[in-house]
């Protein structure tokens, strides 16, 4: 191996030299020069044509507009030799400028600073500062984000305007860096602010208590009611001891009322109030001031398929249970009986005082129409009406004060069977009959159409019992003879056509003959006499025994209406 000569080792040394300085220099490099995508510092040295030109570094510049620097709805507020922090995008681009931007140093910055914060549930600061589809951007010093238009406030807002622009806090909900959302909450720090004022609020109030409030919000079920940063519910049944059909009867938003805290609910924090119990209650003299059995004027506030609400007083209400609303219609809508806001006389029948139940009567205020009929319309009284229905078992007759009365199939003719008579009448004929009975209790008029036929008490006046008439024979049967007497009708048995067996044949008679008879009965109810040719021959024999003879000389009857006959010619 050669020894190394003096300029070998010079050379060695020059090589070292180099490769040293060339690791420095890439180290220095590596230090000074910061890398594309990051944040830096640097340092502004001028300002022109709206743009904010800056230093960052080994001998790198950047322009930034000089809005970048300013809040939305501010002012740039950017001098020269102001130190800021930027974006690096590119170290150079075309015109050998660094690429840089303050809106995306700030976003960086903000977006560490939200994800430390959303973290930690801690509330971060912002401005609405425009509105989109669903809601509103915001920003959070640098990072936009998103505000739903149900998290503005508690309540729906209808203008936004006052809220823009304004510095306040909001409540990160969610967000993700990689897809650069951000979803804000306003109305989590109202709610949070609220659920504390109204803590304290609920902590100096109590059960009982008479406050006053004014009237936020009218609902058709009541109203909201401010106590001083806490709402309390007015519900409409405790608005007043009356039927109230809506709120805004008794209260007006923006007016201040006197209420009572009825309940406070300590865990949900929500006030019940209640402006009734602040007046007398009407039903402490419900039984003194409407005694069972007397009679008012009320109003009707109510109608329902099972009777009408009648107001006897404010905050004093009655039933009139259907059944108790009229004598005569049984099957009708209350409201055929009466109409809402009309005035009624009612007599009270039941007071429930633990139940606040009053039970009221309409039909009582009015006479009982089948009492008054009794009255006025004693048994024999002829009436007129029409046929209102016809049934198997008769006709309905309406009479007056709409009652009915009922002539039955045996009631309508005498001459024909009822099955018969009934088909010569229609609904809606007028009709002319007698009253037969009223019974009050079950409510029924009986009724007789073939009573107005009095023609057999005209025939039979002077007829009675064992009087002796003239009939004329109007058919022949098997079971006995027809026989007819001044019009009317009547059947004479073969067992009463003689005396004698052998003479009891009704073919010894022939149609047109005339006959003597005995009247054996009288009906007027069946217009019936009772007729009997045995029966006058026995009351013959019987009368000419007494005046001529007794049977028991031996004489027989031919032997003693002989002998009265000789007598009557001489």
């Amino acid at each position: 191996m050669k020894p190394k000569t003096k300029e070998t080792k010079s050379h060695m040394a020059h090589n070292t030299s180099m490769e040293e300085f060339e690791a420095l220099l890439n180290e220095s490099l590596d230090i000074d020069t910061p890398s594309e995508g990051s944040v830096v510092k640097g340092r502004v040295i001028a300002i022109e044509a709206g743009q904010a030109i800056i230093d960052v570094g080994y001998k790198m510049e950047g322009r930034v507009d000089l809005k970048e620097f300013a809040n939305p709805g501010e002012t740039a507020e950017i001098q020269v030799g102001d130190e800021v922090e930027v974006y690096l995008d590119r170290v150079e681009n075309a015109r050998g400028e660094a690429v840089i931007s303050r809106d995306k140093a700030r976003r960086e910055a903000a977006w560490d600073r939200l994800e430390k914060a959303y973290a930690d549930e801690q509330r971060v600061e912002g401005a609405i500062f425009g509105r989109v589809k669903g809601g509103f951007t915001v920003d959070l010093g640098g990072a936009v984000a998103f505000l739903p238009g149900s998290q503005v406030d508690v309540r729906p807002v209808r203008d936004a305007g006052p809220l823009m622009g304004m510095k306040q806090p909001f409540q990160i909900l969610k967000m993700d860096r990689r897809r650069g959302n951000i979803v804000v909450s306003r109305r989590a720090i109202l709610e949070e602010s609220r659920a504390e004022q109204r803590a304290e609020v609920i902590s100096q109030i109590e059960e009982g208590q008479a406050v006053d409030g004014v009237v936020k919000n009218i609902t058709e079920y009541g109203a909201f009611v401010d106590l001083g940063g806490v709402d309390g519910l007015l519900h409409v049944t405790d608005m007043a001891w009356r039927r109230v059909n809506h709120p805004s009867e008794i209260v007006s938003i923006g007016e201040t009322v006197k209420v009572q805290i009825v309940k406070i609910n300590k865990e949900t924090h929500r006030i019940s109030l209640g402006m009734k119990q602040l007046q007398a209650d009407p039903w402490d003299a419900v039984e003194a001031n409407f005694p069972l059995g007397s009679v008012h004027q009320g109003r009707v506030t109510n109608i329902t398929d099972y009777g009408a609400f009648v107001e006897l007083e404010p905050g004093v209400e009655g039933l009139v249970h259907v059944s108790e609303m009229s004598w005569t219609k049984k099957n009708v809508h209350p409201g055929k009986i009466v109409s809402t806001s009309q005035e009624v006389d009612v007599m009270v029948l039941e007071i429930d005082s633990a139940k606040r139940r009053v039970s009221l009567g309409l039909k009582q205020t009015q006479r009982n129409p089948w009492e008054v009929f009794a009255e006025t319309h004693p048994s024999g009284t002829p009436v007129e009406g029409e046929v209102k229905n016809i049934t198997e078992f008769g006709l309905f007759i309406g009479l007056e004060n709409d009652i009915d009365g009922m002539v039955h199939l045996s009631d309508i003719s005498w001459d024909q069977r009822g099955e018969e008579a009934i088909q010569n009448f229609r609904k809606g004929d007028m009709v002319k009959a007698v009253v037969t009975e009223v019974d009050v209790d079950k409510e029924r008029i009986s009724l007789s159409i073939k009573a107005l036929d009095d023609s057999f008490t005209e025939v039979v006046d002077g007829v009675k019992r064992g009087s002796i008439v003239t009939v004329v024979v109007t058919a022949i049967e098997d079971g006995g003879i027809e026989v007819e007497y001044e019009g009317m009708k009547s059947f004479i048995r073969r067992s009463d056509l003689s005396r004698d067996r052998s003479e009891q044949r009704p073919d010894r008679f022939s149609v047109g003959d005339k006959v003597d008879v005995r009247v054996t009965n009288v009906d007027p109810k069946t217009r019936r006499l009772g007729l009997s040719i045995k029966a006058r021959e026995i009351a013959e024999e019987k009368e000419a025994v007494e005046q001529y003879g007794s049977s028991d000389s031996g004489a027989s009857l031919g032997d003693i209406l002989g002998a009265a006959l000789k007598g009557d010619e001489k």
